[in-house]
């Protein structure tokens, strides 16, 4: 039943490892944009407050698969930028890792926010009133307690994030959807093994991230 993976036809550690780094890349930069978002949305400054709600709510209500294309078929296919890269596949993994981190960077705006609105109100003005800016505050104050009132939320979003590389199929990333797709086609006869051997690979990316830093969410909660 599992000859297929005996045979060298499929190499399924590679389209893993692929995701693994679509996943890294993309959490790192989504980490730190929506952070930036979380910021805009509770600045004082109308004009960022306002970019930051309308960028959230736009983004976070399109389907990722039109990101994902939009990027592939808007600045590589229309305006020519490639991001850097020197080949179609490089070009096409960068492109999904900005995609990715445009529409996760929204939901991690959003556990940041809920993790902001946790921390009391009093800490800030007090900072206000020795002297802090802003940008200050919400830097040595705020973020620090947010972060930690909000490690499951985001871990939630990691995990999603790992399901939700499997997108990048569609513009050709080499990744564990589209060689799954191809054995699916090339194995008529074991359709369910196929099936078996990705749903454990995910399983196996997931479960183990998700029992990690639900421990760590444990171990740093701001007690009150």
């Amino acid at each position: 039943m599992f000859d297929f993976l005996d045979s060298g036809q499929y190499d399924v550690l590679g389209a893993f490892w692929v995701t693994v780094q679509l996943t890294l890349y993309s959490a790192v930069g989504s980490l730190i944009w929506g952070t930036v978002l979380a910021g805009m949305r509770v600045s004082p400054v109308p004009l960022l407050r306002g970019f930051g709600t309308a960028y959230v709510h736009l983004v976070r209500n399109t389907p990722l698969t039109v990101l994902i294309l939009g990027c592939s078929l808007g600045l590589y296919q229309t305006l020519g930028i490639n991001l850097g890269g020197d080949t179609s596949k490089e070009t096409g993994f960068r492109l999904a890792v900005l995609g990715l981190i445009a529409y996760t960077g929204t939901f991690v705006c959003e556990a940041l926010r809920s993790g902001i609105n946790t921390v009391p109100v009093g800490q800030a003005e007090a900072a206000r009133a020795l002297g802090l800016s802003f940008f200050q505050v919400l830097r040595l104050i705020v973020l620090p307690q947010a972060f930690r009132a909000v490690v499951a939320p985001l871990t939630n979003v990691l995990i999603a994030l790992t399901k939700n590389t499997t997108v990048a199929a569609t513009i050709g990333v080499a990744e564990a959807a589209l060689l799954m797709k191809e054995m699916i086609e090339n194995e008529a006869d074991a359709l369910f093994a196929v099936f078996g051997v990705f749903a454990l690979g995910f399983v196996l990316l997931t479960l183990p991230t998700g029992l990690l830093l639900g421990w760590v969410s444990k171990r740093v909660a701001v007690k009150r």
